[in-house]
């Protein structure tokens, strides 16, 4: 790890080789946790520099309580100056070898990612992967990014609806999305400490989708 500003500001993992292209990862509600720091991890181990900037400042929760109370006391426009900053510092990191970065968004990190896409950094965003998160009325013409995302089949957070919208408004907007729907699934199926939700299959076949698509948009 590289004593910098990024380090700081999140978790900064970096490839074998020392530089590649640049993914921003998002947390869900639970804060910047080890889960999250292991995505880092094997993305850096695909060649990627991945950084995940934590939005909550610290706190790491582990109960859909003290979730839900962590993320009511969220200040949105000090997240979204935290990540207009963060991406601004990552795109010019010496390690990060493109632009334009990716984002891999969980869950109220997702909503956060189409956020940068569309308002906060649409210039600087080139691929987008969102896990079971959505946010309804954002507007798509202004990105160039390409969006995957990966939806579980009964989602309480997430209406089908809703998701089905989302993706209408990409491609009436001009945009290359793929959205998967993963059966026997729930919110968070992705996520290995998270015993109640986790998928193992689906979640191999998210993550295994969500490199090919970030390898073919970025490399």
């Amino acid at each position: 790890m590289m004593n910098d500003a990024l380090n700081q500001m999140g978790y900064l993992a970096t490839p074998p080789g020392g530089s590649g292209p640049g993914v921003l990862v998002l947390h869900a509600w639970w804060g910047l946790n080890d889960f999250i720091k292991q995505v880092c991890d094997r993305l850096a181990a695909q060649g990627f520099v991945a950084f995940a900037p934590d939005m909550v400042h610290g706190d790491v929760v582990t109960t859909r309580e003290a979730a839900d109370e962590l993320v009511s006391q969220v200040d949105g426009a000090d997240v979204s100056a935290l990540l207009s900053q963060a991406v601004a510092e990552f795109r010019s990191h010496p390690t990060v070898t493109r632009g334009q970065i990716g984002v891999v968004g969980f869950s109220f990190g997702a909503a956060w990612a189409l956020e940068l896409a569309t308002r906060l950094a649409p210039q600087s965003i080139k691929a987008v992967t969102v896990y079971y998160g959505n946010y309804p009325g954002l507007e798509y013409d202004q990105t160039h990014a390409a969006f995957l995302g990966h939806f579980a089949a009964s989602d309480e957070f997430e209406p089908t609806e809703e998701v089905h919208t989302t993706e209408a408004n990409m491609r009436e907007a001009g945009r290359d999305v793929t959205f998967h729907h993963y059966p026997g699934t729930g919110h968070w199926f992705a996520e290995e400490d998270r015993p109640d939700a986790y998928n193992a299959a689906a979640a191999a076949l998210a993550w295994k989708r969500t490199i090919e698509f970030l390898t073919t948009t970025l490399t």
